[in-house]
């Protein structure tokens, strides 16, 4: 799909699994370089196992994005062993379901140190490489969520929230500095990875997406889309454009919609273990794959468009349809007089 990035440097974060994981493989298809960071080093070495065939070079670094001297020392590392950082791919997650009443404090913390300062830590990172020759893409890997907070996802979704705040000061500060630098982010749909059967969940149930559902692979082709051809904001499938058009338009409509599904939507009937482990703070082994539990409803393309496209595709619509109904209206004036 994209022929750019033959030994080009790219650094992906949350790299061994779900979208991390499609993501190095796409990469590696193109001929890139990577590096990887994740939190378990048998996974790692399990990744590199599997590109070594592709004529991949790669650089494993078993780093918790929450600690930001492992972060700016990975990345120095990956530059003396792979060369100059092209692209920075930040995706590291954690999360936790439940309500926010039955969630602790530290839950809290962990979470937004993982899912919001990792990609703090990791774009500081990659700033620190690139400012020095000023040029290299930062994506970051974003959500509908960031957009719209669920029930049940109240730190993931908080996270997902500030690295949007977050990536738009950085844009402007790139911008006042007339940097080559460049900032993308892809907002992502639900998608089929193994969180589900690895997250802590607070709920009673094991965990599931809000349907629809889509492949690893659908995010990971939207990433490397966007590194290629990066854009302020890019929104992968209809299911997130309408969420974020629908809480821009109709905030309140939006939260009546999801206390009526968003919930059970969330929730398998299967319970949860008590004894499941999770991988909160620390790696859970065995489950480092691409695809999580959901693949026979998972679908296998998206349409990828600019946040700018989706706006103005959807005041246009509105602006038809209220001159379509203004024009209904002048009829029934005119056949009643």
């Amino acid at each position: 799909m994209e022929d750019g990035f033959r030994g080009k440097v790219v650094v992906i974060t949350g790299a061994t699994a779900g979208v991390g994981r499609a993501t190095a493989l796409a990469f590696a298809q193109q001929g890139a370089r990577l590096g990887l960071i994740a939190r378990d080093e048998a996974a790692l070495t399990a990744l590199q196992d599997e590109l070594r065939p592709m004529g991949v070079r790669s650089q494993r670094l078993a780093v918790d994005m929450a600690d930001a001297a492992a972060v700016t020392a990975a990345a120095e590392a990956v530059e003396r062993h792979l060369g100059p950082i092209a692209v920075w791919v930040n995706n590291a997650m954690t999360t936790v379901f439940g309500k926010v009443r039955d969630l602790t404090p530290q839950e809290f913390r962990r979470v937004t140190e993982v899912s919001y300062l990792g990609y703090v830590h990791g774009t500081q990172a990659a700033l620190k490489m690139m400012e020095q020759r000023d040029r290299g893409t930062i994506v970051q890997v974003g959500s509908a969520l960031a957009w719209r907070g669920i029930p049940l996802q109240a730190p993931y979704c908080a996270a997902k929230h500030a690295i949007q705040g977050f990536t738009e000061s950085l844009r402007t500060e790139l911008l006042h500095d007339g940097s080559a630098i460049r900032v993308t982010t892809v907002h992502l749909p639900a998608i089929n990875t193994p969180q589900f059967d690895w997250a802590r969940t607070r709920t009673g149930h094991q965990p599931r997406p809000v349907a629809p559902v889509f492949a690893p692979e659908v995010a990971a082709r939207a990433i490397l889309r966007a590194a290629a051809r990066p854009r302020r904001e890019y929104w992968l499938g209809s299911s997130t454009i309408r969420t974020v058009i629908g809480s821009l338009l109709s905030p309140a409509i939006a939260d009546w919609f999801l206390v009526r599904g968003a919930v059970e939507g969330q929730e398998r009937a299967a319970p949860a273990r008590p004894d499941r482990p999770d991988n909160l703070t620390r790696p859970v082994s065995g489950l480092h794959r691409v695809s999580g539990p959901f693949g026979d409803e998972a679908r296998q393309s998206a349409a990828m468009v600019p946040a700018s496209v989706a706006v103005l595709g959807t005041a246009a619509g509105a602006l038809l349809a209220a001159g379509l109904a203004g024009a209904a209206l002048g009829r029934l004036w005119n056949n009643g007089r």
